[in-house]
């Protein structure tokens, strides 16, 4: 990869000589559901509602399933294209729905990033969690069929609480390890 931007840079460069940058942009990806994702008849789709999963940054599907589910939406509410939509058809027939299908797996996503991302025990707390064989299972189901797989509540009990534990753990190692460190 650096030998090809090389390149690209050598074969621009005479085009781009004393050239000024004059503009840079750059945004984060949304990672939640925006809070307003339809105003008037205006219906925000993939990225630009927020429909980006926490953990893997995966918005690809969730672009195509959207914009698939708000396409759909406007035939239904426009009656087949006999009348004009409006805000509350598409809350009605695209947000309601979509909601109902999604919003459960991007709350537990964003419960997720909050529990095990804000810190470095969380995130080793995370490493020791998912070496648990039917996490690792949930985990590929829910990935794979973009919901929240149905568990076992017992194991999800037991899920649960190793999971409460190794926070724990991972706390209280860091603390002491920043201790000795003092």
């Amino acid at each position: 990869i650096k030998k090809y931007q090389m390149g690209v840079r050598a074969r621009v460069e005479p085009k781009i000589r004393g050239g000024q940058v004059f503009k840079v942009e750059a945004h984060p990806i949304p990672e939640h559901p925006r809070p307003v994702r339809v105003r008037g008849r205006v219906a925000l789709v993939g990225d630009a509602a927020g429909y980006v999963t926490k953990c893997s940054g995966e918005g690809i599907y969730f672009a195509a399933k959207s914009g698939r589910a708000c396409g759909w939406a406007v035939v239904a509410a426009s009656e087949g294209g006999t009348r004009m939509i409006n805000e509350s058809d598409l809350k009605r027939e695209y947000l309601r729905k979509w909601d109902r299908e999604y919003f459960g797996t991007f709350k537990f996503l964003d419960v997720l990033q909050k529990v095990f991302y804000g810190s470095n025990a969380g995130r080793e707390a995370l490493v020791e969690v998912c070496g648990d064989e039917y996490v690792q299972r949930m985990t590929f189901e829910s990935y794979l069929y973009k919901r929240l797989a149905k568990g076992n509540p017992w194991e999800d009990a037991k899920m649960v609480m190793n999971t409460i534990g190794s926070l724990v753990r991972c706390n209280l190692v860091g603390k002491v390890m920043d201790f000795t460190k003092v």
